[in-house]
């Protein structure tokens, strides 16, 4: 197949025998994830229109605004799209009840025991994916019985894996004691990353660092800025005594990592951490005392833009790099 600027139809011809996509019924294997403050109707409906999988991240919403955001992404699209769970929400029962009832194709499930809920939506023909860190977790995950895994590396935003292993090894790992439909995801944000996961064995990606900067994205401008303009080296993993996470280098984060140093206990983690950090810091700009939770992609990552064009410059960047790929082989 030539190389142009290809159209969202000519992408799904490229990726007609990916199983991912038939699983899911969707055109191309990227997933978008489903990051708490940043992933409403509004991002999830452009991923979906585009493609993809768009989700919406249930984990920062009470049960009547998940209710509304899901009306919403009805009317923005007749294409698939899924809701992430964490499961450590403490209205869980609520949002799996919306989810049933409204019936949600698709779920993604995270932070806690899949064996809990996986059966329950199958049983409603929802399918199910749960994000994992490490071997321990996939083999849970598939006990379950679920769909597919998400195998997150520690470059990932958001809560990550005490192990701290990363999507280079992580992906391979998994590989090797399942078959059944993976998704890499942490630290991916181009094409080029994105093969390179296909290449160890993954069926597609999910990314939520280079969805954040979506315009479609609920962020706040000031975070999506100041993503815009961090450099390598910005983020840091944090929080480790309680759930591992990504932060984003400002006060907030230098608060915490003094506690650490000076070997806080949960419990003094816990009370820095206070409640609503993350909304803050995310949705509602504070920079300074907020909890800027993002990957070390965002360090690839210098432009607001279209979630759609987010989506068409990956898979395009993807095609280049695979075609250069065999060409490189066939000299």
């Amino acid at each position: 197949m030539a190389l142009h600027n290809m159209n969202t139809q000519e992408h799904s011809l490229f990726f007609k025998q990916n199983r991912l996509c038939n699983l899911l019924d969707i055109q191309i294997p990227v997933i978008q994830a489903g990051m708490i403050w940043c992933s409403g109707w509004k991002l999830a409906a452009a991923v979906s229109n585009t493609g993809g999988l768009g989700i919406i991240g249930a984990g920062s919403m009470y049960p009547d605004v998940l209710k509304t955001h899901i009306a919403h992404i009805k009317q923005a699209t007749t294409k698939p799209y899924g809701v992430n769970l964490p499961l450590f929400y403490p209205d869980i029962d609520a949002h799996i009840e919306t989810i049933i009832h409204e019936k949600v194709p698709i779920v993604i499930t995270s932070a806690g025991n899949p064996t809990l809920y996986t059966q329950k939506f199958k049983k409603h023909d929802i399918k199910v994916m749960h994000v994992i860190a490490n071997r321990k977790f996939a083999l849970k995950a598939l006990e379950a019985g679920v769909d597919a895994l998400i195998a997150e590396g520690v470059e990932a935003g958001g809560h990550n894996g005490f192990e701290e292993t990363t999507t280079l090894t992580l992906i391979p790992l998994i590989r090797q004691i399942t078959d059944i439909p993976l998704i890499a995801a942490g630290g991916i944000a181009t094409g080029s990353q994105m093969l390179a996961a296909i290449a160890m064995g993954a069926d597609g990606v999910q990314m939520g660092t280079a969805f954040v900067t979506a315009e479609e994205s609920s962020a706040h401008d000031n975070f999506k800025q100041m993503i815009i303009n961090s450099a390598e080296g910005d983020t840091e993993l944090r929080l480790k005594k309680l759930i591992p996470v990504r932060l984003l280098k400002n006060h907030f984060y230098e608060l915490v990592r003094q506690a650490e140093e000076n070997a806080a206990s949960v419990e003094e983690l816990k009370a820095l951490l206070g409640r609503g950090r993350a909304k803050k810091g995310m949705f509602e700009g504070d920079l300074i005392e907020g909890e800027l939770e993002i990957g070390q992609a965002a360090a690839l990552i210098n432009e607001i833009k279209p979630a759609s064009i987010i989506i068409h410059q990956l898979i395009n960047e993807y095609i280049k790099s695979y075609q250069n790929l065999i060409q490189q082989h066939t000299n």
